[in-house]
């Protein structure tokens, strides 16, 4: 046969990789001791190189150690079988040589792999058979007439048509009959059986012959057992086992016991058995061809039944039903599609949310059972998210408005296969919880109080936002609608006054405040807006002085002994803050002697207790009445009005002559009538024509009741003087609008005559004419009259 050698290899000293390697080669069963298998050449020029091998699989002393021999300048490796090989096809069809070859440091190592191929042609007679002593089989008496005692197993023969004889003599008188043996091996007991036949032997020439003229012999001894005292059995009937595909050639499968003396082992069922042998002593089963299920798919189950039975009585035996499951080699892990799994989901994402699903297959078998589990790398844990099956799925509300909730989950998605060994697939997790803005900003409303004098960039407090959007309170603020006098800081929400303000014109304040968040959402653009409303109120201060009307007055006063006499009312407000009606007086000073007092804003002039002696002349007093704000504003302002008094005490008329003296009756009580005018400010032309004519009549009524008094009673010079003197003080002490009536009683002196006193009334009328212009210097016009209405007392 013809056999098939790749071309020769040079492996060179620059060359460190076995890119040739490793080698195939398909031998035949038929090679015989000392065939070459394979030749190497190699180039080595710094040292004597070697040639080694190192070891084979399964093992066994069919190869000789590789030959290495010069040849030129290189070196030529020879493989070759050694004299023990006894290829067999049907029980090892692999092999497997590690070869290395070393050049100084340089060492370069590859297999051989052979593969044994089937030669039809080939027939030996192997084994114990062929062999001088030849095979023995020892049978019980027992053994039912016709019954198969050995089968002669010869590779090849049923393809070749063999022919099996037995060619030895079978003497009838040793023999209880003849044995036979038909073509297809099959070794059966005489038809008479062997029945008291034991411990006899008998030795059978057995002669095999095929092909045209081809034929091999061997010499088959059979003992003859009594009857065993003993049965043999197995522990189980039955016995299921399973193995991976990748078992080495020539490795143990499984070991079968059976209770028994001297028991043997052989596969029954199937025969010849492909991929299955049994130890004959150990009952040890073997692999003798590799399992490749995507090859040979029929090799992933095969019932074997297996036959023990003793060594001395082959016809003591027991069965075993063994099936023996081949599974596929876990080679490779899972693959998962997708094979990193990165999405993002908005915090509002429903529990159950689907994120992804997984498909995962096994390269080893399509129909594996992969086993899913989830393992989390970082917080939150596993309650965040939750693996059913193959998908992966929101597990629980996702908020992340807390510091460092749940923005990014880190976790990987383990696949087992269900292989041996086991093996593992990690699909990396990574979700990014993104924020959504759910909530808007809020805010109280707030009121707060400013001194109406309180300066530009005064903080009148802060408006305080809350937003339960992480990050928290990341809100902006601004003004709307509100007055230019305030403002409000963006950032912090402080409210800062801008300009003046006025109590008097303005006391309350009223604005919105907005409120916008940001950086609380994925999308930059969302936003939410709150607003709160805030008030400001004003609180008074005390910034304008009172304002006394008039300022200035002069009065003149005339005042009884002993008596005490309202002098005038302080009349005083603050025009700019008409709200404030409550002051405080006091006099400051020119008040000697302590003559005057204040009951609130009314000036009184107190009289000493009366008695003599009286004060007969006039006295002036220049008084400061202070007058201040009384009300709870601070700082409290103050203003000074100056008034004039001029008093005139109380004077009894009493006129004496050389013979009389005459009393004056106890002084009257003075009447006092004040007459209060309203006025009006015309026009200057209307001023000037009033004032004109007004004289005129004046005068004109004057004359005529001075005529009248003349005609009544001539007046004596006293009375001239005093009403002279009266005019004369009126014109200097009156201001404003005011009159000050003065009732003053003469005294005349006696003489001689019988006169009755009287009493005297005297009115002084002042007119104001307008503010003063050069038409009019003054404002005021003095008309006095007096008249004198003559009341008789009784003696």
């Amino acid at each position: 046969m013809e056999l098939f050698r790749p071309p020769m290899l040079l492996l060179a000293l620059g060359v460190s990789d076995l890119h040739s390697l490793p080698w195939f080669m398909n031998i035949s069963e038929s090679l015989g001791p000392g065939t070459v298998l394979e030749s190497f050449s190699f180039n080595c020029s710094s040292s004597t190189p070697t040639l080694e091998l190192l070891y084979v699989q399964p093992p066994t002393t069919f190869f000789n150690p590789p030959s290495l021999r010069r040849q030129g300048s290189s070196y030529v490796g020879k493989v070759t079988l050694s004299s023990s090989v006894r290829l067999d096809a049907l029980a090892v069809n692999h092999y497997k040589l590690q070869l290395r070859f070393q050049c100084g440091i340089r060492v370069i190592e590859g297999p051989l792999f052979l593969d044994v191929q089937r030669d039809p042609s080939h027939v030996q007679c192997a084994g114990r058979f062929a062999s001088p002593a030849g095979e023995i089989i020892e049978v019980p008496e027992t053994v039912a007439p016709g019954a198969r005692l050995y089968t002669l197993l010869l590779p090849g023969l049923e393809l070749q048509g063999a022919q099996m004889s037995i060619t030895s003599a079978q003497d009838p008188s040793h023999f209880p009959g003849s044995f036979s043996i038909n073509q297809q091996g099959w070794l059966q007991a005489p038809a008479q059986g062997l029945k008291g036949q034991a411990q006899k032997v008998f030795q059978l020439q057995i002669s095999v012959t095929f092909g045209q003229g081809q034929n091999c012999q061997g010499m088959l001894t059979v003992k003859v057992l009594p009857s065993p005292s003993s049965q043999v059995s197995f522990q189980e009937p039955a016995q299921n086992i399973t193995i991976l595909e990748n078992l080495v050639p020539g490795k143990k499968v499984v070991q079968v016991r059976a209770r028994g003396f001297h028991v043997r082992y052989e596969i029954v069922s199937p025969v010849p058995c492909p991929f299955y042998s049994i130890g004959h002593a150990d009952g040890v089963v073997r692999l003798t061809a590799p399992l490749e299920l995507a090859r040979v798919p029929d090799a992933k189950v095969t019932r074997l039944k297996v036959k023990a039975f003793e060594r001395l009585r082959p016809w003591a035996s027991a069965e075993l039903d063994l099936t023996v499951n081949v599974r596929s080699a876990n080679r490779w892990p899972p693959r998962c599609l997708p094979a990193l799994l990165v999405t993002q989901i908005p915090e509002t994402a429903p529990v159950g949310t689907v994120l992804n699903t997984l498909t995962c297959t096994d390269p080893d078998s399509a129909g594996a059972t992969l086993d899913y589990q989830l393992w989390f790398h970082s917080p939150p844990g596993p309650a965040s998210l939750c693996l059913r099956d193959r998908v992966l799925e929101v597990n629980t509300t996702l908020d992340c408005d807390t510091p460092a909730a749940c923005f990014q989950h880190i976790a990987s998605i383990l696949v087992f296969d269900d292989g041996q060994p086991l093996m593992t697939t990690e699909v990396p997790v990574l979700v990014t919880v993104t924020p959504i803005n759910e909530f808007s900003p809020t805010c109280a409303p707030r009121t707060f109080r400013v001194r109406e004098d309180a300066r530009p960039h005064t903080l009148l407090g802060s408006v305080v936002g809350k937003d339960m959007d992480y990050p928290h309170d990341s809100i902006e603020y601004y003004a709307s609608g509100g007055p230019a006098t305030f403002t409000v800081d963006r950032l912090s929400g402080e409210v800062r006054l801008l300009g003046p303000l006025d109590y008097e014109q303005q006391r309350m304040y009223r604005f919105t405040v907005q409120l916008i968040d940001h950086g609380q959402d994925q999308d930059p653009t969302c936003h939410r807006s709150g607003s709160c409303t805030i008030t400001i109120e004003v609180e008074d201060v005390n910034d304008h002085e009172p304002e006394c009307e008039p300022p200035f007055q002069e009065l003149t006063i005339h005042t009884p002994p002993g008596r005490s006499v309202e002098v005038t009312k302080v009349s005083c407000r603050i025009p700019q803050e008409p709200q404030r009606l409550t002051f405080s007086y006091s006099i400051v000073g020119g008040n000697t002697q302590s003559r005057f007092s204040l009951q609130g804003a009314i000036l009184v002039h107190n009289d000493p207790v009366p008695g003599p002696p009286w004060s007969q002349q006039p006295h002036t007093y220049e008084l400061l009445i202070h007058v201040a704000d009384a009300g709870p504003s601070i700082p409290h302002l103050s203003t000074t009005a100056t008034i004039i008094v001029h008093l005139i005490p109380w004077r009894a008329s009493t006129v004496a002559t050389s013979s009389h003296r005459t009393t004056m009756p106890s002084p009257m009580t003075p009447l006092l009538v004040t007459d209060t005018e309203a006025f009006w400010q015309p026009e200057p032309w209307f001023v000037v024509v009033l004032t004109v004519t007004g004289a005129l009549l004046l005068f004109a009524l004057g004359w005529l009741l001075m005529g009248v008094a003349q005609l009544l009673h001539t007046p004596n010079k006293p009375a001239q003087d005093l009403l002279l003197n009266s005019i004369q003080e009126a014109e200097g002490s009156i201001e404003g609008f005011m009159e000050a009536p003065r009732i003053e009683t003469p005294q005349q002196p006696f003489d001689g005559s019988t006169q009755d006193p009287c009493k005297s009334f005297c009115f002084q009328t002042i007119l104001y004419l307008g503010p003063p212009s050069f038409l009019i210097p003054s404002p005021y016009l003095l008309l006095t009259l007096g008249v004198c209405y003559l009341y008789s007392y009784p003696e």
